[in-house]
């Protein structure tokens, strides 16, 4: 059945956009992963929906990628279509104090071009790794900003190929979920409205939160960002510090001495050395603090 997709999706993307047993360390930001069975790049949305459709069809799973940020791949690999659209679908148009985003664009690019044009609010996106994409599935935010903050509109795929428009109280923003990750719906773009600012303050912001980020955030290693999602009245590297789990290690992967919410790869790590560590570190803090601690980071191909 693989082999059968293979061929008609490269008649939908053109070969060259279609890779068969593709390492996924080389497309997560954990560099983690063994071999997708299909890795395919769409180009437009025709592309994109005619791709979903013959996977949901041949009856075989399928995942949208960004930029691979909140990922985590299996060492056997994902026996499924992976669909990237970062690098892709990712233009983004400026229209007075609004942005309208394509879901393949950084959040850093998008914060960069609003700066660029004196516009405020995205400010809090400047240093997240990730694509508009995935930043509305999971409502992204830091440092006191989130999505649900300046999306105004987004333009949704369902699996069945059918487009909506969905209103931003219609996308029901929460902390880290939303209607487009709770019924699969994936991300074309979005409509966001910003405020103008001063450049000089805008960009000043910027500079102060990736200080804080270097300052704080192991950003020297290989990471999947915050591994856990905050409990609700702790703060998970909190509680992984005092449970005395600082630099816990499992083979290369390792609890951050920076920023005990942070699970690295300080080289060679695998998924499941991740995957013993997290669990581990579970167990000691629902023990120490009864607290269960769940992951905010996407497990594919377990």
């Amino acid at each position: 059945m693989i082999q059968k997709l293979y061929k008609i999706l490269c008649n939908i993307n053109e070969a060259a956009n279609v890779l068969r047993d593709e390492p996924m360390s080389r497309h997560t930001t954990f560099r983690i992963g063994g071999p997708a069975a299909i890795f395919c790049m769409p180009q437009t949305v025709p592309q994109l929906a005619d791709t979903v459709k013959a996977c949901v069809e041949a009856g075989v799973p399928y995942y949208i990628l960004g930029n691979g940020s909140n990922v985590l791949v299996s060492d056997e690999g994902y026996k499924g279509v992976i669909i990237q659209l970062f690098r892709n679908m990712d233009g983004i148009r400026v229209n007075g104090t609004e942005l309208e985003v394509e879901a393949g664009a950084l959040l850093v690019r998008m914060a960069r071009l609003a700066a660029k044009e004196g516009l405020t609010g995205l400010e809090f996106a400047s240093g997240i790794p990730g694509t508009l994409g995935g930043a509305l599935v999971m409502n992204a935010g830091a440092y006191g900003g989130e999505m649900k903050d300046v999306v105004k509109e987004a333009v949704v795929m369902k699996p069945d190929g059918e487009i909506l428009r969905l209103k931003k109280d219609e996308l029901e923003l929460g902390y880290r979920t939303s209607v487009i990750a709770k019924k699969g719906y994936l991300v074309l773009s979005a409509l966001l409205e910003l405020e103008k600012g001063d450049k000089g303050a805008i960009e000043a912001r910027m500079q102060e939160l990736k200080e804080a980020r270097t300052s704080k955030q192991p950003l020297e290693y290989a990471s999947a960002g915050s591994t856990f999602k905050r409990p609700e009245g702790y703060f998970a590297g909190k509680l992984i510090m005092d449970a005395g789990l600082r630099g816990y290690s499992v083979g290369g992967a390792q609890v951050s001495e920076k920023h005990c919410g942070f699970v690295i790869n300080r080289g060679g790590a695998t998924a499941r050395n991740v995957m013993d560590l997290v669990c581990h570190v579970q167990e000691e803090v629902k023990k120490q603090f009864g607290v269960e601690l769940e992951m905010e980071v996407k497990l594919l191909g377990f």
